[in-house]
């Protein structure tokens, strides 16, 4: 047995946290002793597994500013991280492998005393900072380098596509090591044995019979374009008759954080916007949806709907390829590496409102072709992306290191 420790920052709901949790429950799943550092983890806001005892969760550092005046959050998060690396060399006994993502510079403090490392990039976080001014690039400086230096440090790098894996090498060019691509999976066996409600509960209201269910799940942040999702459905009517518009219903839901001024900010534009393009009764916004709902939801749709641009993968196509429903999204990023256009939904190379729309309605007026992209969909996903694969994939890097330590002990 091998004690794993995660090591994540902030243990909410996102792509990130989803794919750190599968992670250990794969590895749990294989006898080893697997657990959770964070810097913040609220029980209201996070997933299942964190909070119903599946996997220990221990907070540390969340007394710790998370920002300064508005400012420096990526120096208060290497901070934060600094503190809970600080607390795992301490506790005993240590863990034998530190499993790591998102924030770097806690690695040099964790190789003085864990006999292995491991980093999952999800994207180089010097490419996800705002653009400012002078001052603002002198403050960065330190921090981009500091990133590189220790993500190089990392006993094996994980990266989640091979569009992440170019955009690595491309940005860290002092860094040699290679690096593998682990594709992130779901909990397949979770999707399995929910039981789902309906639509009706899920919504608190009832849909029309034969209603054509489009369903946008993403974090209510900006850069996920949801507001491309919704004027997609005020166009869509050009591109149907009457009565086939008629039964489109848009349902919008993702992770939403009151103590983030981005989620609470873009939730209102998003409502304002449905007010404005005339399509609020067409519109049900969600916010945090428990994992029963998000399964539910996906369980009911005909087409999910993924609008952001450049994703490093997206989680949220792998769901509902799973589900058996197919997937429209933008021709970039990991998408492309997970949908194939044409057979399992489609791929639109100009993120606007009319290229989507006209790829909804196609599905609208086809439900076979839906239903065969469906199918497709599935059989892509247990063939590539499937979660025993992605298990296996962990448990060699995990094995690995036990012969390391094994050989050594000899």
């Amino acid at each position: 047995m091998v004690r794993v420790t995660f090591l994540h920052p902030d243990l909410g709901i996102g792509g990130a946290e989803r794919l750190v949790v599968d992670a250990a429950l794969a590895i749990k799943q294989y006898g080893h002793e697997v657990s959770f550092i964070t810097t913040h983890h609220d029980p209201e806001h996070c997933f299942t597994e964190t909070k119903n005892g599946s996997i220990p969760v221990t907070v540390i550092g969340d007394w710790l500013p998370r920002h300064i005046f508005g400012r420096f959050y990526a120096l208060c998060a290497y901070i934060r991280m600094l503190y809970a690396a600080a607390y795992i060399i301490m506790t005993k006994p240590r863990p034998d492998v530190v499993f790591c993502d998102l924030v770097s510079a806690c690695i040099p403090i964790l190789r003085l005393f864990i006999p292995c490392i491991i980093f999952y990039c999800h994207h180089p976080d010097q490419l996800l900072s705002q653009p400012g001014g002078y001052a603002k690039k002198l403050y960065r400086l330190p921090l981009n380098y500091l990133e590189e230096l220790t993500t190089g440090m990392a006993d094996k790098i994980f990266v989640n596509s091979i569009y992440t894996q170019n955009v690595f090498e491309s940005t860290f060019k002092r860094i040699k090591k290679k690096t593998e691509v682990l594709y992130p999976s779901i909990d397949t066996d979770c999707f399995d044995k929910t039981i789902t409600s309906s639509l009706e509960k899920v919504l608190n209201m009832r849909l029309p019979r034969d209603s054509f269910v489009i369903l946008s799940i993403n974090r209510y942040e900006r850069k996920k374009n949801v507001n491309l999702a919704i004027e997609t459905v005020a166009i869509l009517k050009e591109f149907l008759t009457e009565e086939e518009y008629n039964k489109v219903y848009l349902i919008v839901a993702g992770g939403y954080d009151k103590r983030v001024e981005e989620n609470v900010e873009y939730y209102l534009e998003l409502i304002q916007l449905a007010d404005e393009l005339h399509v609020t009764e067409k519109i049900h916004f969600l916010r945090s949806p428990s994992d029963k709902d998000k399964i539910s939801l996906l369980k009911h749709c005909n087409v999910l709907i993924y609008t952001p641009a450049n994703e490093h993968f997206g989680i949220v196509p792998l769901e509902a390829m799973y589900m058996g429903k197919p997937v429209i999204a933008h021709s970039s990023g990991g998408p492309k590496e997970s949908i194939i256009n044409n057979k399992t939904g489609y791929l639109i190379s100009e993120a606007t409102a009319e290229a989507f729309a006209i790829k909804v309605a196609i599905l609208v007026q086809d439900k076979q072709l839906a239903e065969e992209y469906g199918y497709n969909g599935k059989a892509r996903f247990n063939s590539v992306f499937s979660y025993d694969t992605f298990s296996h994939q962990l448990f060699v890097a995990i094995g690995t290191y036990r012969r390391h330590r094994e050989n050594k002990e000899k």
